[in-house]
């Protein structure tokens, strides 16, 4: 599902704006196929490789280690700690997951909640707006110390199409969900779109920090971090940052709370170490092994089978077959091939059970 993971913020990216800077469109034509998508801690790795601003965390796969992870940072650093289930997908907080517990984001002060509280998440599949209706299956946490949010803001920084370059966008309304921002507060959404041959200008990301509302001590500061995500952005081929909240504390500091990050699969050559984070755990088995031949495939649920040249044209006949009442069994591009081995892997793919 990867090719419809950055929908919600290009749709903001197309409403809303109340600031928009705009600069002459580099001649730029790109094509993508596929994006790679990391959790969120593997996503904060990078920030903090590139100076961004982010809580202290680690991870585990199992209480135990949960556990001894939090009394680490609760005897050294933090008398709170954040328990995060790590999975592709938004709305985590108030998911449900199929072993009773709600939410998926829990706050702790007490070491034996914390591995109380992973024994009911890793193992389990957790349910939010953006799974499927069973849920995903968690199997890593992220335990990270507490920091006191006195407000919240949305930023992120994307590749969009209209402009052919990258766009950055804003809101002082963050935490929840930006599109109903984008529906109900258009003047609270704030765009720049940057010459990615020039750079993100100074004059730009300090307006843009005013924009989001910090407080004039903090401008400096959040201005510098909007620079430093652009910088990440760029450097890892990235078709998408998003941060939300990018929040203010009680202590003075911007920090980069949540992260999702997406990349062009185009640059994977470059960008080894990066897609080496994929582990794959959240991708359909058939997916995978499409993957692996690199077949432009997606798993459904429906049982006719599309074999298509072109992904234009396979979107137009999936919604012919929806118009007349049928279900798609997958989303699949031929694109050029040369090899008859491959051609047969797209046909077993098209629907290994349904011919």
């Amino acid at each position: 599902m990867s090719y419809f993971i950055s929908s919600v913020a290009h749709s903001v990216a197309k409403k809303g704006s109340n600031s928009i800077v705009r600069c002459s469109k580099p001649s730029i034509n790109k094509t993508h196929m596929r994006w790679l998508n990391l959790q969120e801690y593997q996503s904060k790795s990078l920030m903090e490789k590139h100076g961004v601003n982010i809580q202290r965390f680690k991870t585990a796969d199992n209480p135990t280690d949960a556990r001894q992870i939090g009394k680490h940072l609760l005897d050294t650093i933090t008398s709170e700690l954040v328990v995060k289930a790590q999975i592709l997908a938004g709305g985590r907080g108030k998911g449900t997951f199929s072993s009773g517990l709600q939410g998926g984001v829990k706050l702790t002060k007490h070491i034996d909640e914390v591995e109380s509280l992973v024994s009911k998440m890793i193992g389990y599949k957790l349910v939010t707006k953006q799974t499927p209706s069973d849920g995903v299956l968690v199997q890593r946490v992220m335990i990270c110390e507490s920091l006191n949010i006195v407000r919240e803001t949305y930023l992120a920084i994307l590749m969009d199409r209209d402009f052919g370059g990258p766009v950055i966008v804003g809101s002082p309304c963050g935490g929840v969900n930006i599109e109903e921002v984008a529906a109900q507060q258009p003047d609270k959404i704030f765009k720049v779109a940057v010459d990615i041959t020039q750079g993100l200008n100074k004059s730009d990301s300090l307006q843009l920090a005013r924009d989001l509302e910090f407080p004039e001590l903090l401008i400096e500061e959040a201005s510098d971090q909007i620079h430093r995500l652009y910088k990440l952005f760029l450097a890892v081929d990235a078709t998408q940052v998003e941060v939300n909240p990018f929040g203010e504390t009680d202590t003075g500091r911007v920090i980069a709370f949540d992260a999702k990050m997406n990349f062009d699969d185009n640059a994977e050559f470059r960008q080894k170490e990066v897609f080496a984070m994929d582990d794959k755990l959240e991708i359909d088995d058939r997916e995978r092994e499409a993957q692996e031949y690199n077949l432009n495939y997606i798993g459904m649920d429906g049982n006719i089978a599309c074999l298509v040249n072109g992904a234009g044209l396979a979107m137009a006949t999936m919604d012919i077959i929806k118009l007349h009442g049928g279900e798609p069994a997958n989303f699949l591009d031929l694109v050029v091939m040369s090899k008859k081995g491959r051609f047969y892997k797209h046909l077993n793919y098209s629907h290994p059970t349904q011919r």
